[in-house]
């Protein structure tokens, strides 16, 4: 088989740190070239891992030689960029959130089934060890049913290691991003609790916003900051989700289950990955899979390009369909809902 041909569409840190090297590194693709707006910055990732420079989206997805295109732009070109290139026949790969309303996210899917196209969202947290371990063990029926669950993802903040690494970076800009922290990074763990759980959200009552983040006048940036969201699973499970760009100490990824027969702790023990502990307080520690955090300088493997690069060549569906991305994002819309009107809501 022949090698697909990808091209990357942005060129900010998330295309440095993980598509371009995971492509590269990937025997069965190509990376053949690279666009971006700041042509500075697409130099830049041309040099560090070769393939063209292109002038414009345009050229890129009229180029017979692409088969496929990593989407790492901002939040609010997402559904543009990905509908165009669904439609020009390519096979597409789309950092997350996947788009800024409910109607975006169902354009894209509709236009990938009519290209007959893989359309997959970059929810990495479903590929790392520890939680691929989780879930096993949860399949097992050891540790019974879990009842409640509390799941969180914090660090500082993108100024820190973004393209920008400054509070100019557009993840602060309401116009670029639409959503904060509560995209950025809730996004991945509600995406993360359903697939765990297999199960879906069936009620949010969420707290979003600007607590402390300000831009270069002093003011606090036009997204949120911080989310706190109380979700109720429909298999009835009850649990908490913490989103924040304000823990300027460790970087928390941390998910418990408190389940029927003990307690699993995922990336909770900075020592062990996954810690059990059961009723009759015996302990079972797991060493699998060290948690990626934005601050580490070498970035291990994240599991999302060889994953859809294994879908477009086994024409199968991704590990993370569009589909379960956009129970994610009404997920998420409804959290926006709910701390807006202050009340709760069914999703």
């Amino acid at each position: 088989m022949s090698k697909i041909n990808v091209g990357i569409i942005g060129c900010g840190a998330i295309s440095n740190l993980r598509h371009a090297p995971e492509y590269v590194s990937n025997p069965n693709c190509k990376l053949i070239g690279c666009y971006d707006f700041n042509n500075e910055r697409a130099k830049v990732l041309s040099t560090k891992f070769g393939g063209k420079v292109y002038e414009s989206v345009d050229e890129m997805l009229d180029d017979p030689a692409i088969n496929a295109v990593s989407i790492c732009s901002s939040n609010a070109t997402h559904a543009e960029l990905a509908i165009k290139a669904l439609n020009k026949g390519k096979h597409v790969l789309c950092e997350k959130p996947m788009a800024t309303n409910i109607e975006d996210c169902i354009n894209m899917g509709a236009a990938a089934n009519q290209a007959n196209k893989i359309l997959m969202i970059g929810h990495n947290q479903r590929f790392a060890l520890a939680h691929i371990k989780a879930k096993t063990i949860l399949q097992s029926g050891e540790m019974g049913r879990v009842i409640t669950f509390k799941t969180t993802f914090g660090h500082r903040g993108p100024e820190y290691w973004s393209a920008d690494k400054s509070i100019n970076t557009w993840f602060f800009k309401k116009s670029a991003a639409f959503m904060g922290a509560s995209a950025d990074l809730g996004i991945h763990k509600l995406d993360l609790i359903m697939w765990l759980l297999d199960d879906k959200i069936a009620k949010v009552s969420a707290f979003c916003d600007t607590l402390n983040k300000k831009d270069s006048e002093g003011k606090l940036i036009g997204v949120d900051d911080n989310m706190v969201s109380i979700l109720r699973m429909k298999k009835g499970a009850i649990g908490t989700l913490t989103a924040s760009w304000t823990y300027y100490g460790d970087e928390d990824n941390s998910t418990i289950l408190y389940c029927e027969n003990g307690i699993l702790r995922i990336y909770d023990n900075p020592d062990f990955p996954i810690e059990v502990v059961m009723k009759d307080h015996s302990r079972a520690y797991y060493k699998v899979g060290a948690v990626h955090t934005n601050d580490d300088l070498v970035q291990e493997n994240s599991g999302v390009i060889n994953a859809f690069i294994y879908a477009i060549e086994n024409d199968q569906t991704p590990a993370v369909p569009f589909s379960e991305a956009i129970e994610a994002m009404i997920a998420i819309f409804a959290c926006l809902e709910s701390s807006d009107k202050e009340i709760t809501i069914k999703v």
